[in-house]
């Protein structure tokens, strides 16, 4: 056994202890507190609803962010623990900052179509957060399918939009993933799931993500166990759990259109996707842009993703490829370091003082 080799095993062998110790007291363990950043209700609408994060003093920067985390998601993802929100972390920075709050839908909520969603929500969520800037704009991020949401409502409607940020968003479609392969087969008969569902159960949605990378749930248990004695780890790890199990169900026609136009046709990247009345073409998006891609991402491939950069017509447009997965590189210990401090210097270079 090498000298390193046995350094190893003894810092392993001391974490026995707090492993077992850990592992054992699980089932009793509390949960953590998730999505706990003070936060205000400015504007509620149907099922979703506004927040702005509270200041203890006035921001530092003219423009507002608003976040607009995937449909099917719960918005705390972005503010997922104390020290660990992206969503405190980007307050603490000096940052006025939004999110919606997507809420759950009901029944009724069969009926909600794309554009009620792209347009008439998060219209009215990114005037709201305008208003409470300098020169009637706001930075948007849109995560995952709320970067898709972000980068049509840009197009269609830029004049309250300061720039555009998307993580890990799916832009075109006609790729060879398997949620593209899925959507495409001749097998998934839209009609009736919907004529069965209403809305799109999320434990459907669930497995169909788990069927992505199918010895996840194990190599979770693996990692779990390794890593018992760190207490900073379980707190994360289950934070994570949770909001991973607490997802929420897709409008019905909502999720029709996104299907058909998207995944079945990929209308967006063909120039041939409609709008509230107009043809709506990627480069027409003006804005600066920033797309982040993950190396690791089993969701939203880098190859789905990263067109966005290509096909927009910005003349500040950048893309920002890094490692990790589709949630992980976004909410770790290592996006603090990594990722959160890039996105927040796009912003402050675009909140020249001129601006102001």
């Amino acid at each position: 056994m090498s000298a390193m080799d046995a350094a190893d095993k003894k810092r392993n062998d001391g974490k026995w202890p707090a492993r077992m110790k850990n592992l054992a007291e699980l089932a009793t363990r509390g949960k953590p507190p998730v999505g706990t950043t003070p936060a205000d209700i400015v504007h509620r609408e149907n099922k979703w609803k506004l927040l702005r994060y509270r200041r203890t003093s006035p921001a530092k920067f003219a423009t507002p962010i608003l976040l607009v985390p995937s449909l099917i998601n719960r918005h705390y993802v972005l503010d997922l623990l104390p020290g660990k929100s992206f969503a405190e972390w980007l307050v603490e920075q000096g940052h006025d900052v939004f999110i919606i709050d997507w809420g759950t839908p009901a029944d009724e909520d069969r009926y909600v179509t794309f554009d009620d969603v792209c347009d008439t929500y998060i219209g009215r969520a990114l005037r709201k957060a305008a208003s409470y800037g300098k020169h009637g704009k706001a930075h948007m991020l849109g995560y995952c399918l709320g970067g898709l949401l972000t980068a049509i409502h840009a197009i269609r409607f830029p004049e309250r939009v300061a720039s555009l940020l998307t993580l890990a968003a799916p832009i075109k479609f006609g790729d060879d993933g398997l949620l593209s392969h899925w959507a495409r087969t001749d097998t998934f008969d839209l009609d009736a799931l919907l004529a069965a569902s209403g809305n799109v159960p999320w434990q459907l949605m669930q497995a169909t993500f788990n069927l992505l990378r199918p010895t996840m749930n194990i190599s979770k248990t693996v990692t779990l166990v390794d890593r018992a004695w760190n207490d900073e780890f379980l707190d994360g790890f289950f934070a994570l759990e949770k909001w991973g199990n607490d997802a929420v169900s897709f409008p019905g026609e909502c999720f029709r259109e996104y299907i058909t136009s998207h995944y079945r046709n990929d209308e967006l990247c063909q120039g041939d996707f409609w709008f509230r009345g107009k043809n709506v073409r990627l480069q027409d998006l003006t804005v600066p842009l920033l797309a982040v891609t993950f190396e690791h991402d089993a969701i939203v491939p880098k190859e789905s993703s990263a067109p966005l950069v290509a096909l927009a017509g910005s003349k500040d447009k950048a893309h920002l490829h890094l490692p990790g997965g589709h949630v992980g590189a976004v909410v770790s210990s290592a996006a603090k370091v990594r990722l959160w401090p890039k996105l927040a210097e796009f912003w402050q270079k675009r909140d020249l003082p001129e601006n102001r």
